[in-house]
């Protein structure tokens, strides 16, 4: 049952485990120019440091929220950012390549824990009517902890070195799971007790995504992210020198402003799945005016804002749409894979597409995406009256 008050304290302690989660992705991301000099002759194989993480979403992030849901959430949780930390430490000492390479996958499964188990806990420890600005929040996790690595973490590298920045995410994931684990104690069991096994794991998955309920958030967010991430590589290039910059910067910061004043007041007044189908009806009209004033600033912001709806949104969308914990933690599952598929996928396409096509490649595709993820939310709700009224 949800509690009448939310434990605001709790939700910032799991949002804050959430940027640290995010950071196993940036601390990689945003000093990607240093790593050709530590590792000279590994040529092309450093792209996989980036998207090993990703790709152990894609495999196992249905799993993940399958087997979350077995062991307790808060363990699962506190699991995963003990093992990040030390991960984290065993980084800064720059092993070997191969040694690197694979502590990115044992940091792919910690990464893939702390995301399904922290926005399922979030939905318990949060009264319904805050429930939209907590999961609103979540979803900016992503956003904001990269913003602080730019901001905070290259600084860190420059003045102390990168091993500096491996060592100061270790300490702050340790903090966060020493917090967390005194913080959650008292949480109840809403452990999933069904047995476990491949078979039964193979069919659950199939299960998730027959569900009109549980698939729906996922399905829209891997148009979200398709979009989202190739889109910001894409159109700098398009944009004039003059403004180049200052539109990119403020791009994602428009989308989490956006998401937590204009999408938590929506969400107040309508339901999480109307507010993504705005966001995406809202952003395939914007990608229009893109594909007529090409690189147009104000439209570029605009798209930011348009795509923050869908953002916060889709989080919260999980609990509207599922009242047991076990299927939140199946949906948060579905999520983290469907979004490391639409961030592998976007922009390889969307680049594929302008050196095809030149510029009108963009706003086509990202305008056939945002068609598709809202008419895939269209149907999807259909299904779900369908099976309700029956």
């Amino acid at each position: 049952m949800a509690p009448p008050i939310t434990s605001w304290r709790l939700v910032l302690a799991l949002w804050g485990a959430g940027l640290g989660a995010a950071a196993q992705y940036g601390k990689i991301s945003v000093t990607y120019h240093i790593f050709p000099k530590i590792y000279p002759d590994a040529g092309a194989t450093l792209g996989w440091l980036v998207s090993l993480v990703g790709f152990v979403g894609i495999l196992f992030g249905v799993a993940a929220g399958l087997l979350v849901a077995r062991i307790r959430y808060r363990r699962a949780l506190l699991w995963a950012l003990w093992i990040g930390a030390a991960v984290s430490l065993f980084q800064a000492t720059l092993p070997p390549l191969p040694w690197m390479l694979a502590s990115r996958i044992v940091e792919g499964a910690s990464h893939l824990a702390i995301v399904v188990a922290a926005p399922t806990l979030i939905a318990q420890l949060t009264a319904p009517s805050d429930r939209g600005l907590a999961l609103t929040l979540w979803g900016t996790f992503f956003g904001v902890a990269f913003a602080i690595l730019s901001w905070a973490g290259l600084p860190l590298v420059a003045l102390a070195g990168l091993p500096a920045l491996f060592v100061a995410h270790a300490l702050y994931l340790a903090v966060f799971a020493g917090v967390l684990s005194t913080s959650l104690r008292r949480l109840p069991d809403n452990a999933d007790h069904a047995p476990l096994s491949l078979r039964g794991l193979l069919s659950d998955h199939a299960q998730i995504y027959r569900s009109p309920a549980i698939a729906a958030p996922a399905v829209g967010w891997l148009f979200y992210t398709f979009c989202f991430v190739s889109i910001l590589t894409v159109l700098p290039p398009y944009l004039s020198d003059a403004q180049r910059v200052a539109v990119m910067g403020a791009m994602p910061l428009v989308s989490i402003v956006v998401s937590l004043t204009a999408g938590v007041w929506l969400l107040r007044v309508m339901s999480a799945v109307r507010v993504i189908e705005l966001g995406f009806a809202l952003s395939a009209v914007t990608m229009l005016w893109l594909w007529v004033q090409p690189g147009d600033a104000v439209a570029a912001l605009t798209l930011a804002a348009t795509m923050g709806l869908i953002q916060g949104a889709s989080f919260a969308a999980v609990p509207q749409l599922n009242d047991e914990v076990a299927h939140q933690a199946r949906a948060n599952g579905a999520m983290a894979q469907m979004g490391n598929v639409g961030n592998t996928l976007g922009t390889p396409v969307m680049a594929a597409a302008t050196l095809s096509f030149g510029y009108v490649g963009l706003p086509v595709l990202a305008l056939l995406a945002f068609s598709c993820g809202l008419t895939a939310h269209l149907i999807l709700a259909r299904l779900r009256r369908s099976a309700w009224r029956s």
